[in-house]
């Protein structure tokens, strides 16, 4: 069971995976301006209660956390400790927070987090070798219970330097959708596999894209079809070793 808590809304654009963000194309069918960054009528989802006094949301509940902007924004430095006393009164909900802002997560997050809460994943998107140079050292080093890397958009192939291992609970792949999306090569989907099993770290083909290079080829893939197409590909990798804040 998941659910959606976008408690802000609104982002700018940080880097090459960026460029075709789909919170900016559906902005723009609406004539909004995604650069203004503004609380939602959601921010207290997590804490709702019904008539009955139960919780809205339901134990157990994964919370995919602000998807449509950056959680460590900095517009964001205003609502964020409210939102890290929800998320820690709620401790019977995990949630998911992916961030293209490492650089920001030290000087965010609250006075006792420690290592990190255990119902706290987050995640850090490495679309190319640059971002990645860039963002994997100081993401490592962060306290963090809980870390998992998405490369999505998959811009290019990406060399992780032998800096993957245990710290890292799944490395998530996936091309880039839309109408204006750029080539996913399905080498170096398989070339980031071989570095996961090579560390022993999960590995999950999450989408084609649009545009999928296999063999040479270039394929034109229905947005329907992009998740499919990467299951049946069947190239996922999962280990039994328990991730943590390993380095």
């Amino acid at each position: 069971m998941s659910q959606m808590w976008n408690l802000w809304h609104g982002c700018h654009k940080k880097s090459e995976g960026c460029q075709h963000c789909y919170v900016y194309r559906r902005d723009a069918e609406f004539e909004k301006d995604s650069n203004v960054v503004h609380k939602t009528a959601s921010f207290n989802l997590p804490v709702r209660r019904d008539r009955q006094g139960q919780w809205k949301v339901s134990p157990g509940t994964l919370m995919w956390t602000c998807f449509t902007s950056d959680f460590f924004i900095e517009e964001g430095d205003a609502w964020r400790e409210d939102a890290w006393l929800m998320i820690q009164r709620r401790s019977d909900l995990h949630f998911y927070i992916v961030t293209k802002r490492p650089e920001r997560i030290a000087s965010c997050l609250p006075e006792d987090w420690g290592n990190g809460y255990e119902n706290v994943t987050i995640c850090c998107t490495m679309e190319n070798q640059c971002r990645t140079d860039e963002r994997l050292p100081i993401f490592r080093e962060l306290p963090i219970s809980h870390k998992a890397i998405i490369c999505e958009p998959l811009l290019e192939r990406i060399d992780f330097r032998g800096g993957l291992g245990l710290w890292v609970e799944q490395v998530t792949v996936g091309g880039e959708s839309g109408r204006d999306a750029r080539v996913c090569d399905y080498e170096w989907v398989l070339d980031i596999r071989r570095q996961c099993v090579e560390s022993n770290v999960p590995f999950h083909f999450k989408q084609t894209g649009a545009l999928f290079r296999k063999d040479g080829r270039l394929y034109r893939i229905p947005r329907s079809q992009q998740m499919a197409q990467a299951r049946r590909a069947n190239i996922g990798f999962q280990t039994s070793h328990i991730a943590g804040n390993h380095q």
